[in-house]
């Protein structure tokens, strides 16, 4: 058994977007994703999947890139991204397949690790709406609760999946880090960003006991990467 994670799948399955418009490397990027995944994953893995999975807008028009993934090997655990808008009801999803499991303010076991997570959002700035602040303090919110969840049960070594970067290159700090800290995380899993300009922008590396890894498809071209 293996753990493997990827995130930014952006499929559309049902939506006609290709994504080679934000680079050559996109170019039959669904097909890429699936060679590599069936080279290397066993139906004993897991999978973790950390946000933008499908550009569908309702989950009716999700399933054909939902199905796509359950008949992958392995078991998929995601969390939601900023585009993932066909993802209205956690409950209703985690009904849908026996390999897929949609995590929103609990957590997953994996071997002797709890597996927490929360989408994340932008950081406040000058720029940030209310409404902006709103959904990053109740992400804030939504991480705690996993990772209370998961120390409710003993757990004392945590993946955790977040889709946008917890922390950017520059800066010394940020509120998530200060909750994730509080925390027995030894890694951190991350997407959302995009394109040589801005890999760079996330930081990658150790930090307070956790490593800090960002997985976004086109960065890891395209192939799920081993966490353990």
């Amino acid at each position: 058994m293996s753990i493997y994670a990827i995130s930014d799948l952006h499929l559309s399955g049902a939506k006609d977007k290709p994504m080679d418009m934000f680079g050559d490397e996109w170019s039959n990027h669904s097909q890429k994703i699936q060679d590599n995944w069936i080279k290397k994953i066993k139906d004993n893995d897991t999978i973790l999947i950390c946000g933008d999975t499908s550009w569908a807008m309702k989950t009716e028009d999700a399933r054909v890139d939902l199905d796509m993934i359950g008949k992958l090997p392995g078991r998929k655990i995601f969390i939601k991204g900023n585009h993932d808008y066909w993802w209205n009801s956690t409950g209703k999803l985690n009904g849908m397949y026996e390999n897929m499991v949609f995590l929103q303010n609990t957590f997953e076991t994996y071997e002797d690790f709890a597996i927490c997570g929360s989408r994340g959002w932008d950081f406040p700035g000058e720029k940030s709406t209310a409404t902006d602040i709103k959904i990053y303090k109740r992400e804030l919110g939504r991480m705690k609760l996993s990772l209370d969840a998961a120390l409710s049960k003993g757990h004392s070594k945590i993946l955790f999946m977040i889709h946008f970067p917890p922390l950017l290159n520059g800066m010394d700090t940020s509120e998530v880090i200060n909750l994730l800290s509080q925390y027995p995380i030894v890694e951190c899993l991350y997407g959302h960003l995009h394109g040589k300009d801005n890999f760079k922008a996330g930081f990658q590396g150790r930090l307070n006991g956790c490593n800090y890894k960002l997985v976004s498809a086109d960065y890891i071209d395209f192939d799920p990467v081993l966490i353990f």
